[in-house]
């Protein structure tokens, strides 16, 4: 074997103490990264016993994969463990830095890592869903060819985001936020930890603090270990070794108010918000949405349970509820807090005053309930579109009734599957506006009926 020449050691040693002055200078979380499956928190139902991610892992087997799940819920840990364990080359490809070009040169990598060093490449595309269609295509061959394996991974839900010639290539495995006793689990060793994490500092932490940092996390592993070391940067900053809660709170700028500190207090506190909007009382709306505002929560989260409540609770009771909560949405989004705050509380009120109707929503779960139980029904020939020769021979839209060709734009034809034809879903209460709903539909429903 060649020797190595005296400047290509020094160059070599050069690159090995940079590498550990990154590691020491990287931010605490990623220093506490998991390096075996031992150190992961949470996702029990992938990495525990018998579980395809630790087989997969630990038979040291390489698949591709989409990993869907939150921020901070593991997704680049375990794309990093499976590469260790099978002793792949990893490539870190980012959907908003990289593009097609990038991958043409990782390919040309991969290839020259199996034929050189027999090692297989993995590549871990970052936020897979802000690629277009065209730009996940150009991952397709090299997946089904075995050059890469890709690991995908995404905060949105893949089927919307993802392609589906990729989607039938890959298994999509489905992360959970971690819960705060599995965050408080992470912020303890890391603040144990003397090598990688906080414990040469002899900081300790008082139990209410150590809860009220992971309920601040809310299921990110990241977020919770960047508070707790901006808490202990603060807390030497004081020349203080305890971190207390006054320190969190002032480390998270956010004050520690009973929100979540048992861990199901912010479903508590959400669930008392909806309750207050259908039991229409304005007031107790805004207490609890005002509680989670203070507490920190996520404006946007609020907002997206009033756009439920809407539709599910008020529907078309006050089809204006449905516009007012989106809008609200929308503000919040623009102005940001504390001014986000104000159309909030204007949707939180109109909601609360709005009449009430769930029948819209019965009506879906009722059309749910009959997808679930009879399948795919075929659709009637006459409903059918015929855009060839062929389908038209088939007898696709023969009969078909045009509304628009009939006195008052209504036509009585079967709109169901055979198996259903008879099936109503949606019934209106005499609530708000739904009442001239149910009396329009029943009107139109006694035409149908006497023109069949």
């Amino acid at each position: 074997m060649a020797k190595r020449s005296p400047a290509r050691r020094e160059s070599d040693l050069f690159t090995a103490q940079g590498e550990q002055a990154r590691r020491r200078q990287a931010p605490l979380a990623e220093r506490m990264r998991p390096r075996t499956l031992d150190e992961l928190a949470g996702q029990t139902h992938l990495v525990g016993p018998g579980r395809l991610l630790r087989e997969i892992i630990e038979g040291q087997r390489l698949h591709s994969l989409l990993l869907w799940g939150p921020p901070g819920s593991g997704k680049t840990t375990l794309a990093l463990l499976i590469a260790q364990s099978a002793q792949a080359h990893f490539v870190h490809f980012s959907a908003v830095l990289s593009g097609v070009r990038e991958l043409r040169e990782i390919v040309e990598e991969a290839k020259e890592q199996l034929r050189l060093h027999g090692r297989r490449t993995i590549l871990f595309v970052d936020e897979i869903h802000r690629f277009n269609k065209a730009q996940q295509d150009a991952f397709l061959p090299y997946v089904e060819d075995g050059t890469i394996t890709l690991v995908g991974a995404t905060t949105e839900n893949p089927s919307f985001e993802v392609i589906a010639p990729l989607l039938s290539r890959t298994s999509v495995l489905v992360l959970e936020p971690l819960t705060a006793e599995a965050i408080q689990q992470l912020l303890a060793r890391a603040l144990a930890d003397a090598e990688r994490g906080l414990g040469a500092g002899g900081f300790t932490i008082a139990p209410d603090a150590l809860a009220f940092l992971a309920e601040h996390a809310r299921g990110d592993a990241r977020l919770g270990l960047n508070a707790l070391e901006a808490a202990a940067d603060l807390a030497a900053t004081k020349k203080i070794s305890t971190i207390d809660v006054p320190l969190a709170g002032e480390a998270t700028q956010h004050r520690a108010l009973l929100y979540d500190k048992q861990g199901d207090e912010h479903y508590n506190v959400i669930s008392a918000f909806i309750k207050s909007l259908r039991d229409s009382d304005p007031d107790a709306a805004l207490y609890w949405m005002m509680r989670m505002i203070e507490a920190g929560e996520d404006p946007l989260f609020i907002v997206r349970r009033m756009v439920i409540f809407a539709a599910e609770d008020v529907g078309n009771a006050d089809p204006q509820a449905l516009q007012v909560a989106v809008a609200a949405k929308d503000a919040v989004h623009f102005v940001g807090l504390p001014e986000g705050r104000i159309p909030l509380a204007q949707a939180a009120t109109y909601l609360a005053c709005a009449p009430k109707s769930n029948a819209a929503y019965k009506a879906m779960l009722a059309a749910a309930e009959d997808v679930k139980q009879h399948g795919p029904l075929p659709v009637p020939l006459h409903l059918r579109n015929a855009p060839t020769p062929l389908m038209k021979a088939l007898g696709y839209g023969r009969d078909y009734k045009y509304a628009h060709d009939f006195e008052g734009h209504v036509v009585a034809q079967q709109d169901l599957p055979d198996k259903l034809k008879d099936r109503r879903y949606y019934e209106p209460s005499d609530s708000g506006a739904e009442r001239e709903i149910k009396e329009r539909l029943e009107r139109l429903r006694a035409s149908k009926s006497e023109d069949k």
